[in-house]
């Protein structure tokens, strides 16, 4: 139901590195700041956006603990992601991210389309 996706190296100097994923998404994104500690999401969505289904998240920056579980069945997990990586969160994944440092993450996906096809226990 979680899929945690390396977000590929194109290079590294002493500048920093530099990093690329495929997108096949269009419109608007949102990009979102957290602080350590912090607690987002504890939702889930039924795919009725095609942005939700799956909900893809890039963590930029940070580390979080990402909560998981199956509305309609028995899987649950727990994942510790390192930026950088790609999250992918399918239909009907209660999910919560907690930041374990401050952090930075870009939605593909926008605020409609949360909107929309977001849903609470």
């Amino acid at each position: 139901m979680i899929s945690i996706i390396p977000v590929e190296k194109a290079g590294e100097d002493e500048r920093g590195s530099t990093h690329f994923f495929e997108n096949d998404r269009t419109g608007q994104f949102i990009v979102a700041y957290r602080k350590q500690g912090s607690a987002s999401g504890r939702h889930y969505h039924k795919g009725l956006s095609a942005n939700k289904n799956p909900e893809k998240i890039i963590l930029m920056q940070g580390e979080v603990t990402l909560n998981w579980f199956n509305v309609q069945g028995e899987e649950k997990g727990t994942e510790k992601i390192k930026a950088p990586a790609l999250i992918a969160i399918e239909p009907y994944a209660w999910h919560e991210v907690i930041a374990e440092t401050d952090i930075m993450i870009l939605e593909l996906n926008s605020f409609e389309d949360g909107n929309m096809d977001t849903f609470r226990v």
